[in-house]
């Protein structure tokens, strides 16, 4: 996936909540018309537990960001997103390392839309799938 405009992604990471800092998480690209961001991110072994293997909470905020990030990108306006619930499917065990999120937006309304994330490894493994549906906080 590429930006459609570079602005995009700057502006997606010029605010980066501590969180995202941790996770050492960055916008990597977006496409605000398609609804469509990717994340990346690089997640140390303080964060694992079992060796190597990262935190299943760890997994569910990287693809939080991510779907997060596609509204943000998609809606400027809107300036919170609050899950009102979320699924997460772990495919693989999720190693200490790079990982990229790549999430979209299925479906949006003015007040609610529904997200759907992936999160591959550094090797390009599918290790994990999310969804959810979010309440949209906007300016008024």
């Amino acid at each position: 996936m590429t930006s459609s405009n570079g602005d995009d992604v700057a502006a997606l990471n010029a605010v980066k909540p501590a969180i995202i800092q941790s996770l050492g998480g960055e916008v990597v690209a977006a496409e605000p018309a398609a609804g469509l961001c990717t994340m990346r991110f690089r997640i140390g072994e303080n964060l694992c537990h079992s060796g190597t293997v990262v935190q299943g909470g760890i997994v569910t905020a990287m693809l939080d960001a991510g779907m997060s990030h596609a509204v943000f990108a998609a809606h400027p306006d809107v300036t919170a997103l609050n899950s009102l619930e979320i699924k997460v499917s772990f495919l693989e065990p999720s190693l200490a390392g790079e990982f990229r999120c790549e999430a979209r937006i299925r479906r949006s309304g003015y007040k609610v839309a529904f997200l759907e994330g992936e999160l591959y490894d550094s090797a390009g493994k599918l290790t994990a799938t999310a969804s959810t549906t979010a309440k949209l906080g906007r300016n008024r």
